[in-house]
């Protein structure tokens, strides 16, 4: 699948990546994340994330701009969907706190691992039954189980997948996730949830950090301090699924280099750096402000790898397999909604 194509008959020169300056598509990738957080600032329940991915998938379809994010930029804006991302994840360890998390309890730290892996192996399955190209069912799976288009980043990494997968993929979970906000909300009353309840069942089921606190929120102060405790065990559980699909895949390609001629790292050093992040934060000998700066740092730099994946988008490509994608996207939400409301049921 190509979801960046080129006009028929249109005259390009071609430009090698290798030697094609990044620094058009990083600016442009930076000055994405400055419109994004300025929307946030102005309408505070668009998280800023959501609005990175909304803005590259505008931008790269607009007339005027379209060449650019095609042709110069290009280098760029896939280093910024890399690089980034990389960046961006290892410093959301040092967001992880892992005392808050053990104080949850094992019973929902129990019902959190059980909704992760039931998300992830029945979108994994139900993808591929349905026949999405290459690893879209892969990422999307990881997008919903754990933390939306930041752990597709990250699996993505280590599987080594298509920009066009991965951009295809990170739309599917952003749409969703976005279309939570407005619908969670509502079903508070009908499941005869409290707020605390509420919280927890959206932090359970819905995919990303900005999402979540969009979401609960809505419910008070008390909902979204469960919902916040919950969705951080389920980006604790990050770290061990990359490790465990770099595992897997490592297991079916043994003997197979990388494009690069290296084997495959057994766990990847972004990975093993968030791990890092997540143990200096639970020492407290950071300071506050210097958690703060850190946060800052990594909603810039996802923002940013975020619009550079948005822009790699191509809605006429992806139109073809919309129906099958929007199938799995429904599916995989009935999954994650559904268990995580039995787990909330369980451990209330």
């Amino acid at each position: 699948m190509a979801l960046l194509q080129r006009p028929q008959g249109a005259a390009v020169q071609p430009v090698s990546r290798e030697t094609a300056s990044p620094w058009p598509g990083l600016l442009l990738a930076a000055c994405g994340a400055l419109v994004a957080w300025c929307l946030h600032r102005l309408i505070p329940a668009v998280p800023m994330l959501t609005a990175s991915v909304l803005l590259g998938i505008a931008v790269a379809h607009l007339p005027g701009l379209r060449p650019l994010v095609r042709g110069t930029a290009r280098t760029g804006l896939s280093l910024a969907g890399r690089r980034l991302m990389r960046i961006g994840i290892v410093l959301l360890g040092l967001g992880l706190g892992l005392e808050q998390v053990l104080r949850l309890g094992w019973a929902t730290v129990a019902m959190v691992v059980g909704v992760v892996a039931a998300t992830f192996f029945g979108t994994l399955w139900l993808g591929r039954r349905l026949g999405l190209p290459g690893d879209q069912p892969l990422l999307i799976a990881t997008g919903y189980s754990i933390c939306g288009a930041s752990a597709i980043g990250a699996v993505s990494e280590v599987s080594g997948s298509d920009e066009e997968d991965v951009a295809a993929s990170v739309a599917l979970v952003t749409l969703c996730g976005t279309l939570a906000i407005a619908v969670l909300p509502l079903l508070q009353g009908p499941l005869a949830l409290s707020d605390p309840a509420f919280g927890r069942w959206v932090g359970a089921g819905v995919h990303d950090v900005g999402q979540v606190v969009a979401t609960a929120q809505t419910a008070g102060p008390a909902a979204l301090g469960e919902a916040v405790l919950v969705k951080l065990m389920r980006v604790a559980l990050l770290a061990p699924l990359v490790a465990a699909v770099a595992f897997a895949l490592r297991a079916r390609r043994r003997g197979v280099r990388t494009p690069s001629g290296r084997r495959p790292a057994p766990v990847p050093l972004f990975v093993a750096g968030f791990l890092a992040a997540a143990a200096l934060r639970a020492t407290g000998v950071l300071p506050d402000v210097a958690l703060e700066w850190a946060h800052t740092a990594q909603e810039a730099l996802l923002a940013a790898a975020l619009f550079g994946l948005g822009s790699a988008v191509h809605l006429p490509t992806l139109g073809r397999t919309g129906g099958r994608a929007a199938a799995l996207g429904l599916g995989a939400w009935v999954v994650v909604a559904g268990v995580s409301y039995a787990g909330v049921m369980l451990t209330g």
